[in-house]
């Protein structure tokens, strides 16, 4: 495998693995989330479901072994309530939108251009759910150093 493709398929991991963390977090939301907002908790796990599936399929397709789920995961916070629910949304889209940064970087073609797309949806989504943007969204080291929001923690 060339440099460039083990570069790719460990992106690609990176993007995994942060899929099922968001799913796991989106099971957390779903539970404390106002009525009012769960059908748009049901559509990000969906959505992120789809993505999780999407690239298994992918690491397979470059010959690896997806990593697997893990059986739970910290949180970053408490989630006592909505409110705290949807600041752990915010919160996961951030974190999925820094991985997909790091796959556009690292992908060319087809697969970059949905990586994009990705990154682009998890970026939107976290504007929903915090109600106010992020300068260079999943870009980390260009958010506003000021705001905890922009600078998520792994």
């Amino acid at each position: 495998m060339s440099k460039a493709k083990a570069g790719e398929l460990t992106a690609l991991q990176a993007a995994l693995a942060a899929e099922h963390a968001a799913v796991y977090g989106y099971g957390v939301v779903g539970g404390r989330i106002r009525e009012g907002r769960r059908g748009e908790a049901r559509g990000a796990y969906d959505a992120h479901r789809a993505r999780r599936d999407l690239l298994v399929r992918e690491v397979l397709d470059l010959g690896g072994e997806p990593v697997p789920a893990e059986a739970g995961y910290a949180l970053p916070f408490a989630v006592p309530d909505s409110s705290a629910a949807a600041r752990l949304a915010a919160e996961v889209e951030d974190r999925v939108a820094g991985v997909y940064s790091d796959l556009v970087r690292a992908s060319t073609g087809p697969r970059r251009r949905t990586a994009a797309e990705a990154l682009r949806e998890a970026a939107v989504r976290a504007v929903r759910w915090r109600g106010e943007s992020v300068a260079f969204p999943g870009l980390a080291e260009r958010a506003a150093t000021g705001s905890a929001s922009a600078t998520p923690t792994a």
